[in-house]
């Protein structure tokens, strides 16, 4: 039940936070500059979210810079590769079009932000186009772009996620993980020796 501090109105949030700045407003645009299109061509990580009957899901792409094509100023091109084969995202995306990307370039403080509406092809030449070491992704996620905007460097700022390029104590390795949720049925120091070997074969 909501109490008396619950923000339930626009109002009320408007209120909170105060008016929108001009900058704000008038960096979003609804097809990709060629501004934008120089930070996607220099972006190696995005995050990809989506929606969907089971709920939502939000999940890492990445490759060498610039593997997010910039098919024109209203289309995007991201390669779909090999993974654990849970296709969270592409079971979202035959549902719900809508697609989020948030993207990143280490050591830069903005990210840039894309919102549209998402198919999945397997057209041959899009998949020869984005193969990476004569490998072609499994399917590409075509975006037609409907906004696009960067985002500040505040978060990066206050969390200082640029300034340590080391694994800080105490954070569990995907075999400690795996061992927690599993209760030991999975081994987690024999998964963790066994896993960089695994990702060096299976990246392409």
């Amino acid at each position: 039940m909501p109490t008396s501090d619950t923000i339930t109105t626009i109002d009320q949030l408007q209120e909170l936070f105060g008016s929108v700045g001009e900058a704000s407003l008038r960096k979003e645009a609804n097809f990709i500059p060629a501004v934008y299109r120089r930070w996607i061509e220099a972006s190696p990580f995005v995050v990809l979210a989506t929606s969907g009957p089971e709920g939502l899901d939000a999940s890492p792409r990445g490759d060498p810079a610039g593997f997010v094509v910039v098919e024109n100023e209203r289309s995007l091109l991201l390669p779909e590769r090999r993974g654990n084969n849970r296709i969270d995202s592409l079971r979202n995306i035959l549902t719900d079009s809508r697609v989020g990307l948030l993207f990143f370039i280490p050591g830069v403080g903005e990210t840039l932000r894309v919102n549209g509406r998402a198919t999945i092809s397997t057209d041959r030449a899009l998949l020869d186009r984005l193969a990476v070491e004569g490998k072609p992704p499994q399917c590409v996620i075509r975006i037609a772009v409907e906004a696009a905007f960067f985002q500040c460097a505040r978060a990066m700022q206050r969390s200082g996620l640029w300034s340590n390029t080391t694994r800080p104590a105490g954070v569990p390795s995907a075999g400690e993980m795996l061992q927690a949720l599993t209760s030991g049925g999975i081994d987690g120091e024999q998964y963790d020796q066994a896993l960089p070997a695994r990702q060096s074969t299976s990246l392409y």
